[in-house]
């Protein structure tokens, strides 16, 4: 049991030495408010780990606290080392039989060709599968950095503390036990801790405790806790206990690391990639089939049925490596490959533009957004506000200031400043506190900021002003009441309530007005019409309207609730709130584009739609709709007006909410929705790409979005939508590549060994023309193979997956992407054009390899006993650099000009460049290992002209109408499950989570 704090525990060391932590931390576990008094309460608590609740933290004092309490931060689990990769990727099944068969090579060729030449072919396989592993590993290892990184910018949350005596905003890992944090409404709870004091503090534990009840935390249930969530209210805590020792620690401690989910694209990328990989598995187990047949056959001819050799064993173990190399090479690992590295680079891209992807299926749907629903304050704006005008005592007045920063022109009644300034400093949710250089700052909303710095300039003393008065009870501001209202107990006794919010809400709520000597009266309703024109009027210049009021009551006022009418209205306020720079802009490139945006805030409607029409959302036709007006609305109604909304003002959250579900479910669009407070969560995940503001928004919106715009600017999510559109269309680029590349590589090895090689007549001739046995490698040319041997076609394997995947999946969006409609649902991913595209391209290069294998000899005019070894070596050679090029045919589907932007992506020309130039080491230097002789420079550019035609062939392809293109193919069924158009991306629903 905890003993009573003593004046001589007041050290962290010496806490240390008494197992204080974990005790410390069992009485917030266990909620013993027994303990809890035993120690003192939260003084006690602050005396024992030596902290002063009003200065906090000493600075200096946080390694030490860090050594005694522990760091703020959970176990996890450890990064996969380079060298875990490489395991991972010497595991494929294919590379393993693979391997045996290369070992199960070197000993036959030892025993039948001796030493070093019976080690040349099944070292060439090795050194095939080496390059295989250790590409994709750096790959996989590349993609696992990149996700640690985006997963650790997932987890940075700002907390308010108050250290060295003033207040300022540290990291949640730098938290300690001891430190007096700040909690408002939708932050996260950092650590478990003690409340010290607040008002209408509702904490959300669901997270922890699973009940969906929020719980009320005061004096006489003070415990808070770790990962749960502020609901509403305001207040402050002590904390107790960091990192492991937290109650949310533990819990972490029993749940395994999840990874990132699967995108639906990557899903189905997987689910075509083994369709694919069934396939080439047909053709392998054909391949060797027809190998082995024409093996047999031809010792049969030969009388040579009943003779095995060592020489025999290692012709058919070379069929066998040949079939598991087609398998390799058909199974298109490259396509979920693609999807992940695409949206790797994109989500890296875009964190550098300030926007983090929480998960990575947003990224891949924003491509397909048709519709934004956007926030105002902060997003289209620049959410730094200042109060431009001011209507009280009967009369407008601008603001303006001098060079010193005073305001010039004050004519207030001597008695209405002193309550405006009451007003002011008593209702409100900032703070006016030191920095570390002892200069006053305020802390909050830029609204709540705004306002307390106006009353600073009007020479009110914020600091006498609080100490004036007692707060007796605070209901704070949230969407839904738009109104913030304080209970203070006036120093010369009465009690006195504040109220300020949105204008007609406010407004409602008075029958008093401030006459012009600052004297309370009645408020006839002439007066109640001029004041509303006054906001009006505020409003159509863009301003954003605030009513001030009050209310002296009885002290024999017992309510549990803040009086709700009989107020008297003291001023309304006008807050000027500039449009962002190049939103205007922006919205036109969303609109050229196909993107609808509309502007959904709980502004007055003139407000909203003097904004929105500066920055080009309001246009002519379009409508401008109130929240209230919106929800009086029939399921007939909405389907007529929803189309044209353009504006909502003065809507709840409730109303954003039914806006997107309908957008979805009665008008089917991609709907991507800007969200920062609490009750914006719902609506958040109801979307299909939520976007919570990064600077504005709270831990509770960022939880529940899929997309944190860090800088909260509206043009960064048109670079949102623009890398989205940028990953679909270069996993399209990819498939077209893969798919051209599958169908060549199959149908050669395939075809080749079947038809090629000696006739049977041919054959029983050479068997006639010779008493001996024929040599080995002569009845290999005779009974003919594959073109491209086992290494040959791992190295083609890296060309058309990891290789291709890097040069087209990576490249960065151009402008051209906005100038088209997004992709629409029930549109097939693989695309008309693409299938033409694919199509010519695989005629051509088998008509060349095929005229090459059939009749190259003659064509290349090769004699001698090397001539098949250089035909083979050529068609290798030639076929590599028909794919280097196709690489740059596949920059784009449609257009002619694929050389645009080239240049400028250094991925795609680094993988182009090292790939031509491992080809000729290949072809010149390790010909004994890949079964290649060296070539001659007018092969070498021979090779390299038959790959440029394929250029002019891709721009003839473009210029052919795509209507002609069957619609329905073999592949195509393969591609849609279900037999149906139903293979688009956009059909794939987002799986939010819970």
């Amino acid at each position: 049991m905890l003993s009573a704090p003593q004046n001589n525990l007041g050290s962290p060391g010496e806490a240390r030495e008494e197992g204080f932590p974990d005790a410390l931390a069992s009485v917030v576990g266990t909620h013993d408010i027994q303990k809890l008094e035993l120690l003192g309460g939260v003084e006690g608590v602050a005396t024992k780990v030596n902290v002063s609740l009003n200065e906090g933290v000493k600075s200096e004092d946080i390694p030490d606290r860090q050594k005694t309490y522990g760091s703020n931060k959970y176990t996890e689990k450890p990064s996969r080392s380079f060298w875990m990769f490489v395991w991972d990727a010497l595991h494929e099944i294919t590379l393993i039989i693979l391997m045996v068969c290369a070992v199960v090579s070197i000993r036959v060729g030892l025993a039948t060709e001796g030493w070093p030449k019976g080690m040349y072919h099944g070292l060439g396989i090795i050194l095939g599968i080496f390059l295989v592993v250790i590409v994709t590993a750096v790959s996989d290892y590349k993609q696992s950095l990149q996700f640690k990184d985006l997963d650790k910018e997932k987890k940075k949350i700002m907390i308010q503390v108050t250290r060295d005596g003033y207040r300022q905003k540290v990291p949640i890992y730098d938290l300690v036990v001891g430190d007096v944090v700040h909690l408002w409404i939708g932050d996260q709870v950092p650590a478990d801790g003690v409340f010290i004091s607040g008002y209408s503090l509702q904490i959300d534990e669901s997270s922890l405790s699973g009940k969906s009840e929020s719980v009320n935390v005061c004096k006489g249930n003070p415990f808070l806790f770790a990962g749960t969530k502020v609901q509403d209210g305001s207040g402050k805590m002590l904390v107790t206990a960091v990192g492991m020792r937290t109650e949310w620690g533990k819990v972490m401690e029993t749940l395994s690391e999840v990874g990132e989910d699967k995108t639906p694209l990557q899903v189905k990328l997987n689910g075509v990639a083994t369709l694919i990989g069934k396939i080439g598995l047909g053709f392998a187990l054909l391949t060797f089939l027809v190998l082995t047949i024409r093996f047999l056959v031809e010792k049969i001819l030969h009388d040579d049925f009943t003779h095995w050799s060592s020489s025999d064993a290692l012709e058919l173990l070379d069929y066998f490596a040949i079939a598991v190399t087609i398998i390799v090479v058909a199974f298109p690992e490259g396509l979920p490959l693609a999807a992940t590295l695409s949206l790797a680079f994109a989500t890296q891209k875009l964190m550098n533009k300030k926007a983090l992807v929480r998960h990575l299926a947003a990224c891949e749907t924003m491509g397909s957004a048709t519709c934004i629903c956007s926030d105002k304050t902060g997003t289209l704006t620049t959410n730094h506000r200042v109060v431009d005008k001011i209507w009280i005592c009967g009369k407008e007045r601008e603001v303006k200031t001098s060079e010193s920063g005073a305001i010039l022109h004050l004519d207030i009644s001597e008695k209405a400043l002193p309550v405006l300034l009451q007003a002011i400093f008593q209702n409100t949710s900032s703070e006016l506190v030191k920095d570390k250089d002892g200069e006053n700052t305020t802390l909050g909303t830029s609204t709540e900021s705004a306002i307390l710095k106006y009353g600073l300039l009007l020479g009110g003393d914020y600091n006498a002003q609080r100490q004036e008065c007692k707060i007796l009870k605070v209901e704070p501001f949230n969407s839904v009441k738009k109104k913030m209202s304080v209970l203070v107990a006036l120093p010369d006794g009465g009690l006195r309530a504040f109220c300020k919010g949105a204008s007609e809400i406010v407004l409602g709520m008075c029958d008093k007005i401030v006459d012009s000597d600052g004297e309370p009266v009645h408020m006839s309703e002439e007066q109640a019409r001029d004041i509303t024109d006054i906001i009006n009027s505020f409003a159509c210049e863009a301003l954003r309207t605030l009513c001030f009021a009050f209310k002296d009551i009885d002290d024999a006022f017992n309510g549990n609730n803040i009086p709700d009418g009989g107020y008297t209205l003291i001023a309304v306020v006008g807050i000027k709130d500039l449009v962002r720079p190049g939103v205007n802009k922006a919205v036109q490139t969303c609109l050229a584009a196909g993107i609808t945006v509309r502007m959904v805030t709980g502004d007055h409607i003139n407000t909203a739609k003097a904004i929105a029409k500066k920055c080009g959302i309001l246009t002519e036709g379009g409508l401008a709709i109130e929240g209230p007006d919106f929800r009086d609305k029939s399921p007939e109604e909405l389907k007529d007006i929803i189309p044209r909304i353009q504006v909502m003002a003065r809507s709840l959250p409730s109303d954003k909410h039914k806006l997107v579900s309908n957008l979805r479910s009665m008008f089917h669009e991609v709907v991507a929705v800007t969200g920062d407070g609490t009750n914006d969560a719902p609506t958040l995940k109801e979307s299909d790409i939520g976007l919570a503001m990064g600077i504005a928004g709270t831990e509770v919106a960022k939880e529940s979005a899929d997309v944190i715009i860090l800088d909260d600017n509206f043009t960064t999510i048109l670079n949102l939508a623009k890398w989205g559109r940028a990953v679909y269309i270069n996993i399209q680029k990819f498939v077209q590549f893969q798919l051209t590349v599958n169908i060549i590589t199959l149908v050669i090895s395939f075809v080749f060994p079947c038809i090629t090689g000696m006739s049977v007549p041919d054959l029983l001739k050479a068997r006639s023309a010779s008493r001996h046995k024929i040599p080995w490698s002569l009845r290999r040319e005779m009974r003919g193979s594959a073109p491209l041997t086992a290494v040959q076609l791992l190295w083609v394997n890296l060309i058309m997956d990891t290789l291709s995947a890097w040069a087209l999946a990576t490249e960065p969006p151009n402008d051209g992407l906005m100038n088209r409609p997004p992709v629409g649902r029930g549109v097939s991913f693989i695309t008309k054009p693409m299938w033409r595209n694919i199509i010519g391209q695989s005629i051509y290069q088998l008509v060349v390899l095929g005229v090459l294998g059939f009749d190259g000899k003659n064509l290349l005019r090769l004699e001698g006993s090397d001539a098949t070894k250089v035909l083979n070596t050529f068609i290798f050679n030639t076929f590599v650099f028909c794919q280097v090029f196709n690489w740059i045919n596949s920059r784009d589907i449609e257009k002619i000009n694929v050389f645009q932007g080239m240049f400028s992506s250094w991925i795609f020309i680094a993988v182009m460049v090292s790939t031509v130039a491992f080809q000729v080491i290949i072809v010149q230097f390790l010909g004994t290992f890949a079964s290649t002789v060296p070539l001659s420079w007018q092969f070498w550019l021979l090779s390299i002209l038959i790959g440029a035609v394929t250029m002019p062939i891709s721009v003839g392809l473009k210029c052919i109408p795509v209507e002609i293109v069957t619609r329905r193919s073999l592949l195509g069924q393969i591609w849609f499950e279900d037999g149906k158009n139903e293979g688009s991306l956009q059909d794939l629903r987002i799986i939010k989570r819970d």
